[in-house]
């Protein structure tokens, strides 16, 4: 199967699988990239993944339906601008052989979901994870709590560490000048942010990162660490543990400049 990062408006990525014949895309927000990739490599649409309702990761399934020769999966909670088959956590999603496993992630929205795929063969384990996990990130809470948040990240983290990470959005840069506030002193930080800068000024996404990237770098999988419980301390006075911690880092990244 080959993994595509399909662009879209500013900064979304769609993903697409496909084994040169059928195509599953994730979250179309935008018709036409889709469309425009199905013809120039005569693909047929048979299935798509929804993580959550936003607009931007929904907003072109229903021009895509004519052209779908298969279901939509989507969160089971949460309103979609099309029937769906809906999934709730431990459900299973299965396209041309690949069933992935559905993970319940509330967070940014009440209901959001990510599907994960165990590793085969050579290949690695997969993660679609909309907007909850970013590299060097994570979605804001829009509809959860901190501790949804929190636990949904856990859960992410605790996925084997070489599953590839497709986040929705090409955050990353932004994501880890923040990542570098909060821990300056972090190696793995630093080679990271030397990688990334290398990928963008090619033009190429960042993505997929990895699970084992994340908690090396990414501050909100690494509220457990003393160097980032005490700058998160520094903004909040009340940081006493890993909840705390994430939940000052997340209203700090709210207004980091």
């Amino acid at each position: 199967m080959k993994l595509v990062a399909l662009p879209a408006f500013t900064d979304n990525y769609i993903w697409m699988l496909h084994d040169g014949r059928q195509a599953l895309v994730v979250d179309p927000g935008d018709a036409a990239p889709v469309q425009e990739a199905l013809a120039a490599q005569h693909l047929v649409l048979s299935g798509i993944l929804v993580t959550h309702h936003h607009g931007d990761h929904v907003g072109g399934v229903a021009a895509l339906m004519p052209q779908l020769q298969g279901p939509v999966w989507g969160p089971a909670s949460e309103k979609m601008p099309v029937p769906v088959t809906p999934m709730h956590h431990g459900d299973v999603a299965c396209w041309q052989g690949l069933c992935f496993e559905v993970l319940d992630v509330p967070g940014h929205t009440s209901g959001h979901i990510a599907y994960f795929l165990a590793a085969s063969g050579a290949e690695a384990p997969l993660l679609f994870c909309g907007d909850t996990l970013f590299s060097g990130g994570c979605g804001r809470l829009f509809e959860g709590t901190p501790r949804q948040m929190h636990d949904s990240l856990n859960k992410l983290s605790a996925l084997p560490g070489n599953t590839r990470v497709c986040c929705a959005h090409e955050y990353t840069l932004s994501n880890l000048r923040f990542a570098q506030a909060v821990e300056p002193a972090n190696p793995a930080l630093v080679a990271y942010v030397e990688h990334c800068e290398a990928l963008r000024r090619e033009g190429r996404p960042t993505l997929p990162s990895t699970i084992a990237t994340e908690q090396a770098i990414n501050p909100f999988l690494r509220s457990e660490q003393p160097a980032v419980m005490a700058s998160a301390r520094q903004h909040d006075a009340s940081v006493h543990d890993p909840l705390s911690t994430f939940a000052a880092l997340r209203e700090w990244k709210n207004v980091f400049r």
